[in-house]
């Protein structure tokens, strides 16, 4: 590797090693060479291939299988938090292949802590919609959507439909026409517990992401609150922050 620029020499093999990946050298599923190889490769440090292959597995790049080797992932979905969309239509708009399995489709009790944002009294019953949603038959996340049916009685024909295979979303806004126009989000870091953690095919304890999202209708009248736990090496969010103003000097 050349040495003249001022770059961590890890962080340039990390890098060349990301590109491969992303340029489809290295599939999902292959093995990449060992660490001695890759010493060789690129004249460094075994140190030096070690931290680069550990930032690559911290971006769910890789997996090191121990005794078996170092295997490609595939890449971890990054998800522009700045425009309303559903999972299957973020999801498929990055050329992933998405399908759902159904936990619970029924109508349950309101939360306490949803009476005063859905506007409805102690006792009203509203839709849960639990599903684990895939991406390349990968567990990517568990959501639980509690979708409030005052504001739109048709919503009780969720109950009716195969939810594995329709987008939420697609439903409400093509079907029923709601006009979904705004949303706000809460994200947490959370270890996943006992059930989650099966349904996600990870450890117990793991690190994961904790959404919360709260959709609103046109009258200002909220619709939908989501409970999302995302597996934190499979998924990333990206928030773009703009100004409101001119620069003051």
């Amino acid at each position: 590797m050349d040495k003249e620029y001022p770059i961590p020499l890890y962080y340039r093999v990390y890098q060349n090693l990301k590109q491969k990946i992303l340029d489809g050298i290295y599939k999902p599923g292959d093995r990449i060479p060992p660490e001695s190889e890759l010493v060789q490769i690129y004249n460094v440090s075994r140190l030096t291939v070690r931290r680069a292959l550990e930032e690559l597995r911290s971006e769910g790049f890789i997996n090191r299988a121990k005794g078996k080797g170092t295997f490609i992932t595939g890449r971890k979905e990054e998800e522009q938090m700045n425009v309303l969309k559903g999972f299957t239509d973020k999801a498929k708009e990055e050329g992933f292949s998405v399908k759902s399995v159904v936990l619970e489709n029924k109508l349950v009790e309101v939360p306490p802590e949803l009476e005063e944002i859905f506007q409805i009294e102690h006792g009203t019953m509203v839709i849960l919609l639990k599903r684990i949603r895939y991406m390349n038959e990968d567990p990517v996340a568990i959501e639980s959507a509690y979708l409030n049916t005052a504001v739109d009685i048709r919503l009780l024909n969720i109950l009716k439909k195969d939810m594995s295979k329709e987008s939420l979303y697609d439903f409400l806004r093509n079907e029923l026409k709601l006009p979904l126009v705004r949303a706000y989000e809460i994200l947490e870091v959370t270890e996943v517990s006992g059930l989650d953690a099966k349904h996600l095919s990870v450890p117990v304890g793991t690190c994961s992401l904790l959404r919360k999202r709260y959709t609103y209708t046109s009258n200002n009248r909220c619709v939908e609150f989501v409970r999302s736990i995302y597996r934190g090496d499979k998924y990333r969010f990206k928030i773009e922050l703009k100004t409101t103003g001119v620069f003051e000097k």
